[in-house]
């Protein structure tokens, strides 16, 4: 009875000690984090994508307990302590969050190679590699991607809405419509918005599982062109709310509201053509099951 315990306590151990290192060097990055970037609404992604990995990942401990394999990899797993140590202490001092957050990854991946081996590591590869969605992009990079993305949003809104017969017009990135002037923001055509919906496509993917190639990969590919779509649903949102119940409206509860419509309409999207490319994976295999017939 006594020895229950304590046989315990050395199972878990290693991880706790682990765990308490990876506290005391993350803890206060994420503390930065949460007051800072993460507090702004262009990446307010960050702390779901934290907890959705940390989810996957608990959900999968199971398959890294039962998986066999060549055992703990230290020779794998200090080299990676010693370099992204480096870099977090690199990241952190000058405070350069790609480095800094970018660290946590194989840091994390060092530690299941250092008490299970790389099986066990592959067995939650997915949640590993989910957590990049959540770094913060250097400026420079957003700045660069995301101008050519909110003109292209502003185009697209304004010939549709045009075509539907509303007075817009479109200099640059304002939207002229009615009386009022709109300025497309980072928020609703930006490369965190992009970022944010890959991640839940690709979190989707994860949770359906499909064993088609053709089916994930497709579906992979078109998720850009889907957050592109559900971009410019949620700048024409907030036109037409603008339009026709005034300014106070489209920049007051309704803007909040049109970010819920980006990500309801993203998903939607999603499981439409997801369903259209399962139903086209379907009708491929029976073609090809009958030729070879």
């Amino acid at each position: 009875m006594s020895t229950l315990p304590s046989l315990r306590w050395k199972d878990h151990a290693p991880w706790l000690v682990l765990l308490a290192g990876l506290c005391a060097l993350y803890v206060p990055t994420l503390v930065s984090l949460f007051s800072g970037v993460w507090a702004d609404d262009t990446q307010g992604h960050g702390p779901v994508i934290l907890a959705l990995a940390c989810w996957l990942i608990y959900k999968r401990w199971a398959l890294v307990d039962a998986v066999g394999g060549a055992g703990p990899q230290p020779l794998l797993a200090w080299p990676l302590f010693v370099v992204f140590g480096l870099l977090y202490a690199l990241g952190r001092s000058q405070g350069i969050l790609l480095f800094e957050v970018g660290s946590l990854i194989p840091m994390l991946l060092g530690c299941v190679l250092l008490l299970r081996g790389p099986q066990q590591a592959r067995a939650i590869w997915f949640p590993l590699f989910f957590m990049l969605f959540m770094i913060p992009l250097p400026a420079l990079l957003v700045d660069a991607m995301t101008a050519p993305m909110k003109m292209a949003v502003s185009y697209v809104a304004e010939h549709i809405l045009y075509a539907a017969g509303y007075p817009i017009a479109r200099t640059g990135v304002i939207l002229q419509v009615g009386p009022y002037q709109m300025l497309v923001a980072d928020a609703c055509a930006g490369l965190h918005t992009l970022f944010t919906l890959e991640a839940l496509g690709l979190f989707y993917l994860n949770l359906v599982q499909s064993a088609s190639v053709f089916r994930n990969v497709t579906l992979a590919v078109l998720i850009v062109p889907i957050s592109f779509a559900a971009n410019v649903i949620r700048v024409m949102v907030l036109v037409l709310i603008t339009y026709h119940f005034g300014d106070e409206a489209g920049q007051g509860f309704l803007h909040g509201f049109a970010g819920m419509v980006l990500f309801l309409s993203a998903l939607l999207l999603i499981l439409t053509v997801d369903g259209a490319v399962h139903w086209l994976d379907k009708r491929l295999r029976r073609w090809r099951g009958e030729t070879a017939a």
